[in-house]
């Protein structure tokens, strides 16, 4: 089969902003230059702020009028538009999706394509997909940690296992300005208010800075832009710590944006898997301080472009804190590392080379 002729059904959970949602478009994109026809079909809308990205980048999107937990009539709903769109393929992103792509897919004995996204997997679904592993053609990783984890927890083959990194570099990315003399040094995260997030970490943290009497030699401030169950416990959480100098800042629509604004990015997950905002930050040329979990323990290089911590440690993570603003100047320097990095490593080129090549081995199965 040529790449011409494929048309591709892509099956996500939601159209929820951030998370995996987020990378789609970029995705769809190489896809669509290879020829292949695409089309998104998502199980459920959620907030539905991926739809305008989605749309922007001109991919047809399909979105079910349905909940989280309807699985049966997710599956007739996916089989039906599956079988009157006349897919060639499915591609399938996170457990649900995955699981009953592959089902369809049995059904109508399509290839299937899966992501994994997840660091971390609830006991019930990682047996789940062991089981169901067997009946994706190809399984593509977004971060080398959790192609690692895939081939240990799915038991996929290492023949079957392709790592696309669901991130590719703008160089033409807004940058953030330099820290200057007498300024309050900025310090910012992105990212759900969820518990897998850390950032009850991140408040104990700094918490424990202003117990220990610590008095950075410039003023600072904590921004954290991001919604989720876990405001209301983190604001009061924050209140009861005393520290007048940390704000949630809701929801950004324009997270490039947000991040230019920093001095410093901080990102204290309990879990990622590859983390598209931390990456984004060390692309403005932020340095950051991030727990050594998923690919982050891969791109940041410890004293050379930011400071990994151990995860769900407040006092590795204040220790940290304590180092950057130590030091804006060589906080700076960090910065400025990590951008080269981010810009070499994962540059558009080798992104879409990644793409093509996929599409070209779905294409010779056919």
């Amino acid at each position: 089969m040529r790449p011409n002729d494929m048309r591709i059904a892509y099956v996500i959970n939601s159209v929820e902003g951030g998370g995996a949602a987020s990378p789609v478009p970029d995705i769809a994109d190489v896809i669509h230059g290879t020829g292949a026809k695409i089309r998104i079909f998502a199980l459920t809308r959620r907030d539905g702020r991926a739809l305008d990205a989605i749309a922007k980048a001109g991919i047809d999107v399909v979105v079910r009028n349905g909940g989280l937990k309807d699985h049966v009539a997710a599956f007739r709903w996916l089989d039906r538009e599956i079988r009157a769109w006349r897919a060639t393929h499915l591609w399938t992103s996170l457990t649900r999706a995955t699981l009953l792509g592959q089902i369809v897919g049995t059904v109508r004995r399509l290839p299937v394509v899966s992501w994994q996204h997840a660091a971390f997997l609830k006991p019930a679904n990682e047996k789940l997909l062991r089981l169901m592993a067997r009946r994706s053609v190809l399984w593509v990783a977004d971060s080398q940690q959790v192609a690692e984890l895939t081939e240990l927890r799915l038991r996929v083959p290492s023949e079957k296992l392709v790592t696309w990194s669901i991130f590719a570099a703008d160089p033409v990315a807004p940058q953030a300005q330099a820290w200057r003399e007498g300024a309050p040094f900025i310090i910012g995260s992105l990212g759900r208010l969820h518990r897998v997030k850390g950032y009850d970490v991140l408040i104990t943290a700094l918490a424990r800075l202003q117990a220990q009497g610590f008095a950075a030699p410039v003023p600072f401030r904590l921004q954290i832009a991001g919604d989720g169950a876990e405001g209301k416990a983190l604001a009061t959480q924050i209140r009861e710590a005393g520290l007048t100098n940390v704000e949630l800042v809701g929801f950004t629509a324009n997270p490039l944006d947000f991040l230019a604004m920093l001095n410093g990015y901080v990102q204290p997950s309990r879990s990622e898997g590859f983390c598209i905002a931390a990456h984004q930050a060390m692309q403005a040329g932020l340095p950051v301080i991030a727990s050594a979990v998923g690919e982050l323990a891969y791109t940041i290089e410890p004293g050379v472009n930011g400071l990994l911590v151990p995860s769900n440690d407040p006092e590795a993570l204040a220790g940290a804190l304590q180092s950057m603003l130590s030091d804006p100047l060589r906080a700076r320097r960090w910065g400025n590392a990590a951008r080269e990095k981010i810009l070499g490593t994962y540059s558009r080129e080798r992104f879409e080379t990644i793409g093509r090549q996929i599409i070209s081995r779905l294409a010779a199965l056919q």
